[in-house]
């Protein structure tokens, strides 16, 4: 049987919902909600499981670890040694404060960038996993803390542009799963992001 992960990042426990950081679960949640999945923890994994049998013998299976973001990639990497599959296989959606608000990039290579979650995933994964990254946008009011930006909620408006832009992230991650990062970056990564142009 072929499996293949897709994890979205994010603390767990209800302060946390809404926040920036979340967004990852947010994603995975919708994509779980539209194909009327059901979510069940699993303490083995550290983590909240959502299965979807595609057709016979091809299983993908919806993640959230719930060992917290900086820890994230433990609850992966034994979920990923349990089925069998390797971390190139893994698709993970993640927040990104490089990227606009409502816009996503593919990447497959990279640094954590400063996101204690993709650290961790580094740390016990190495790299190679498929990076989903989901904009919250750099714009901090007032130039207020990073820890406390990313773990705030959206303001009234940024609610309301991740509500209408939902079903496209959430249509993005399918044509990724189904199409693999190479198509997928050509059809969905954008210039008008704030991360610099490579030479």
């Amino acid at each position: 049987m072929s499996v293949t992960l897709i994890a979205g990042l994010g603390n767990p426990g209800r302060e946390y919902a809404g926040t920036r950081h979340n967004l990852g679960f947010t994603v995975v949640e919708a994509l779980a909600a539209a194909e009327g999945l059901k979510w069940k923890s699993d303490s083995r994994f550290e983590a909240a499981t959502a299965r979807w049998d595609v057709r016979p013998g091809v299983t993908r299976l919806l993640v959230k670890p719930t060992t917290f973001m900086n820890d994230s990639g433990r609850a992966l990497r034994a979920l990923l040694d349990f089925h069998k599959v390797a971390p190139d296989t893994l698709i993970v959606a993640y927040d990104d404060l490089n990227i606009d608000l409502g816009l996503v990039k593919v990447s497959v290579t990279g640094s954590a960038g400063g996101h204690n979650g993709v650290a961790s995933l580094l740390e016990h994964l190495g790299s190679g996993f498929v990076r989903y990254r989901l904009g919250i946008g750099a714009l901090r009011p007032g130039g207020m803390d990073l820890k406390d930006f990313v773990l705030g909620k959206f303001s009234p408006e940024e609610t309301t542009l991740i509500d209408q832009k939902l079903n496209t992230i959430v249509d993005g991650l399918r044509l990724l799963i189904a199409s693999g990062p190479a198509h997928a970056m050509n059809l969905l990564n954008r210039r008008d992001h704030h991360e610099p142009e490579q030479a």
